[in-house]
């Protein structure tokens, strides 16, 4: 299975566990008076639509290189990341004004049994992103990280909405709001993760040099290819679940142009072979020079 349909998969489970947990939140609340699990309810909607949009990212990412993309329609990932992100702050939004709003209105004690309820939630949710978080990791995906994020931080205000209950419960008459502070400092945990996601979409976008260990791994495997001596530049570019690299090898001086050609197919060809998720490899060959190392390598 490639790592777009691994990603695709993981995306539908993100959506059917989110509409379950929206639908028995909102009626859970409703219930049971308590407006942090409508809270979360709402948050969990608006994982809903997160998650259809990051499908349609990946099914567009998945389009073979064309004329106009000659590099595929992998940048497409970050762009979603940051509509994932747009759900976030819109629901911390929503979540953290309407907690306001019920603050300052009187109203019931919520149930005791809404906390089995957000017991339940807590350990599914947490249980969900631990499994998105891994095959994120394992696909290179961050539109799959945020939609991961999206299950940590319905965790959070699940287990605030937990503590807010309980307070209420057990100092009862004049702390019938404490499950809407709860809802309130939620809202506040979810920005923060909100830029968390964000700060590592921006930085693929830029094409921020972020990729250490795949930059070491790459001259590793390099010097590993018949006539290559050593490395120089080499530049790494995240596009979607694909690496793009551009690398600059030195080869003896005194080869024909054809034999250095050679050596270039031969690198990208043992470089894709041994390491995954790489797209596109650019080889510029170098004739060796002993001060190479010291005035250009980068």
């Amino acid at each position: 299975m490639t790592d777009e349909q691994i990603a695709i998969r993981t995306t539908y489970f993100s959506i059917l566990s989110n509409l379950g947990l929206a639908l028995i939140k909102g009626f859970s609340g409703f219930f049971g008076n308590s407006y942090a699990l409508i809270a979360d309810a709402i948050e969990s909607t608006t994982d809903i639509f997160s998650s259809v949009l990051v499908l349609v990212g990946f099914k567009y990412a998945k389009k073979p290189a064309d004329s106009n993309h000659p590099y595929g329609h992998g940048k497409i990932e970050p762009l979603i990341t940051f509509g994932v992100v747009a759900f976030l702050v819109i629901s911390a939004t929503v979540i953290a004004y309407e907690s306001i709003q019920n603050i300052q209105t009187p109203h019931k004690v919520p149930k005791a049994w809404t906390l089995i309820v957000l017991a339940g939630i807590i350990l599914w949710k947490e249980v969900s992103y631990r499994i998105v978080i891994k095959k994120s990791k394992d696909t290179h995906s961050s539109s799959l990280k945020a939609d991961a994020w999206h299950h940590r931080s319905d965790a959070i205000t699940s287990i605030m909405a937990f503590i807010g209950i309980s307070i209420a419960l057990i100092f009862g008459k004049g702390y019938e709001t404490a499950d809407d502070w709860a809802a309130l400092l939620a809202s506040a945990f979810i920005l923060y993760n909100s830029f968390l996601i964000f700060r590592p979409a921006l930085a693929e976008i830029m094409d921020e040099q972020l990729y250490d260990d795949l930059l070491k791994e790459i001259r590793e495997k390099s010097v590993q290819v018949e006539g290559v001596l050593d490395t120089e530049k080499c530049y790494i570019r995240k596009a979607g679940m694909k690496y793009h690299v551009d690398l600059h090898a030195t080869v003896n001086a005194d080869i024909s142009v054809k034999e250095g050609h050679e050596i270039a197919h031969d690198l990208k060809d043992y470089l894709k072979l041994h390491l995954q998720n790489l797209g596109h490899v650019l080889i510029h060959i170098e004739p060796y020079n002993e001060n190479f190392k010291e005035n250009n390598l980068g």
